[in-house]
């Protein structure tokens, strides 16, 4: 084991309490990376990241998949934070009220989606990874609900800490207020650094633990440096389209995840990290190849199922599309969208129902919602939460 680098202790007063607040080394590692131990990994990541990246071109329109997989992470990042929302009460949340469900959770595993879209679309527009875009995202993913007393979008203001009621109790007291600029200022250096000894997938690695550790938010930080993954991944072309998520990888794995970053702290020990992290990403890789490609498959095997309705098929055709992409619909809502009178609708989701594509989920005489149901439930595997 290298003998390496690790990071300081300022000590603070919290109340009547001396706190020793942790102040992370900078990036990268010093002495540095031991590659040679994780190549077996690296190297199956990054063919599993080929392979993902080639099923898109399979795809008529990648971002079908794109809706799905987006919500998924929302829902998984979440519940690593305790939320107690799935997929299908998010779906039902964007479309209608969601009865029965706790609506903060639900609000805010949508926030989650808004702030990955923000993000993702910022980029788009060719804004870098930066304090201010991870702040934009932050007031985002904090603007209502639960944590919108929190500051969001701006860098906290006083100490926070990690377990435990108080920093003198706490697992974990990271920097003063007064280090976050500097910390983060850092940050951003490392990640638009060019380093050709420094792997892409192993940065992005690097980064998440670092901005944990720096912790610069009041609340939102896990889920907001789970976010930053993607986003690094999307900016480091390491995927075309961002199909990548690892927040289920991550609550499977919630205690050793939570363990290595304080053993990163603790020992410096990278590598273990980098192991468990690249296996995430090999693993994450290759379900959402399979996942995509079930997608993929399941289209097409309804669309043929639309095709053969004949005439009375073109506006079934038209609202199959269209649920497709919203897979929860009214016909009001979709009468709209489509520019179809509500009538024509109503026929086509009949002969959808029917075919055994659409299902109505209230049970109701009116006000009724229809679910893309074989689409749903496969993105929801994995999502359920059991509720007393």
């Amino acid at each position: 084991m290298l003998h390496r680098q690790l990071g300081s202790f300022i000590v603070t007063r919290y109340g009547d309490e001396s706190v020793r607040a942790y102040l992370p080394p900078p990036l990268p590692p010093n002495p540095p990376l031991e590659l040679d131990r994780i190549q077996t990994q690296l190297e199956e990541a990054n063919l599993a990241l080929g392979r993902m990246d080639g099923i898109s071109f399979l795809l008529p329109d990648p971002a079908l998949v794109l809706y799905g997989y987006i919500r998924r992470e929302a829902v998984m990042s979440s519940q690593i934070e305790g939320t107690q929302s799935s997929l299908s009460d998010l779906l039902m949340y964007e479309h209608s009220d969601a009865p029965g469900v706790p609506e903060l959770d639900v609000l805010e595993v949508s926030n989650y989606v808004a702030a990955m879209n923000h993000g993702l679309r910022r980029m788009r527009e060719g804004f870098p990874i930066s304090s201010r875009l991870i702040c934009e995202i932050h007031g985002v993913l904090l603007g209502k609900g639960r944590g919108s007393d929190k500051l969001p979008g701006e860098f906290r203001r006083s100490q926070n800490w990690i377990g435990g009621t108080r920093p003198g109790n706490a697992l974990y007291v990271p920097p003063p207020p007064d280090q976050i600029a500097g910390c983060m200022t850092a940050l951003e250096r490392i990640i638009h650094e060019k380093r050709p000894g420094l792997p892409p997938l192993v940065k992005v690695a690097l980064v998440h633990v670092q901005f944990e550790s720096i912790h610069p938010f009041l609340d939102g930080n896990g889920r907001l440096g789970r976010l930053l993954i993607t986003l690094m991944l999307a900016a480091e072309n390491v995927l075309r389209d961002p199909l990548l998520y690892l927040s289920l990888y991550l609550r499977r794995n919630r205690t050793t995840y939570y363990d290595l970053l304080t053993r990163v702290r603790q020992t410096g020990d990278w590598e273990t990290w980098l192991e468990f992290f690249l296996t995430g990403v090999r693993d994450s890789a290759q379900e959402a190849t399979i996942m995509a490609r079930q997608i993929w498959q399941l289209h097409v095997r309804d669309q043929q199922k639309v095709d053969q309705l004949g005439r009375p098929g073109r506006s079934a055709l038209q609202v199959y599309a269209y649920l497709q992409r919203q897979p929860v619909l009214t016909i009001p809502n979709t009468a709209k969208a489509l520019s179809l009178s509500a009538p024509t609708v109503a026929k086509a989701v009949e002969n959808l129902e029917r075919l055994g594509i659409a299902k109505e989920v209230t049970g109701r005489q009116r006000d009724r919602i229809y679910r893309y149901e074989a689409y749903v439930r496969m993105l929801n595997e994995g999502t359920e939460v059991a509720r007393a």
